[in-house]
């Protein structure tokens, strides 16, 4: 099967109807971007994805929860004066920081270098917590963890509404993909899982990597992951990273374009489920920190 042919079987399976523009309901969707190896694109896709989001009128906030090694500004070719860092100790507020971006979306720039995030005390938590209430409404959040089953990068993905989980062909990568819906569903099996494939050649390896993520974890955890869709491989993701410009706005008519754009038509058309209290980042930190304690406690 050629690429062109494999493009349209995509399109068929995971997006359906297109969406109409902001004929979603309101309410915010809060989705963490993880992957169980670091090198496998995670964070390209968070900000092309976001992109693609914000193309469909809605409202897109972006925050780089890989505090270690925090990178999401660096692909959009901005170095920020000041990060979350800067919140955490009160030098700034989080309007102060946050990037309004030419791409349509926002963008709050990680502390990099400072990964202590679970460790902080009251006082620069509740700093954290009030910052955050001061941001305005948004549809979507996305929430760009580090890779790995550490325990501060399961609590930002717990603490998100889903998961979308990234992985490759390569063999440790699906390993890892499995080792991080392992430790996710040993701390809540009714989370929701979504497995994407990403710089897959074809249709049928995409298909093949995803049948296999999901069959090995409904065998051995009784769970079953959700395929929202393939990225093949493009050259032309490669060339975007080293401009410093997402792929969706330097190569619009790329193949890994046109995937991206699937897996936001599937995203964005789903409901968001109502809940008893208003999802924004004030009450998804309040849920991280609580996760975190626990986990200490355990």
């Amino acid at each position: 099967m050629d690429q062109a042919s494999g493009l349209r079987k995509l399109k068929e399976e995971y997006s359906g109807t297109k969406p109409v523009i902001g004929s979603s309901p309101p309410g915010t969707k809060i989705i963490a971007v993880s992957s169980g190896k670091g090198g496998v694109g995670k964070s390209t896709i968070s900000i092309n994805l976001a992109i693609s989001i914000a193309r469909k009128g809605k409202r897109v906030l972006v925050l780089d929860g890989d505090l270690g090694l925090a990178n999401i500004n660096v692909m959009l070719g901005i170095i920020p004066k000041y990060t979350l860092y800067h919140v955490i100790k009160g030098i700034k507020t989080i309007q102060e920081i946050i990037l309004s971006t030419p791409e349509g979306i926002d963008i709050i720039p990680g502390a990099s270098g400072y990964s202590q995030l679970a460790d902080l005390d009251k006082v620069s938590r509740d700093t954290l917590i009030n910052g955050f209430s001061e941001l305005g409404n948004y549809d979507f959040i996305l929430i760009d963890t580090g890779a790995g089953i550490h325990a501060t990068v399961i609590s930002l993905v717990l603490a998100a509404d889903e998961v979308l989980i990234v992985t490759t062909p390569e063999p440790t990568s699906i390993t890892d993909s499995y080792g991080l819906i392992k430790s996710v569903i040993a701390k809540n099996r009714n989370y929701k899982l979504n497995v994407l494939i990403n710089k897959a050649k074809d249709d049928i390896e995409g298909r093949r990597v995803a049948k296999r993520v999901i069959e090995i974890s409904e065998k051995f955890l009784n769970v079953v992951p959700r395929a929202v869709g393939v990225i093949y491989k493009d050259e032309e993701v490669e060339k975007s990273i080293l401009a410093q410009k997402p792929f969706f706005l330097y190569s619009p008519r790329s193949k890994a374009t046109h995937c991206v754009s699937l897996v936001c038509d599937t995203l964005v058309k789903e409901k968001v489920q109502e809940m008893e209290v208003e999802r924004n980042l004030s009450s998804y930190f309040k849920k991280f920190f609580q996760l975190a304690d626990n986990e200490k406690l355990g």
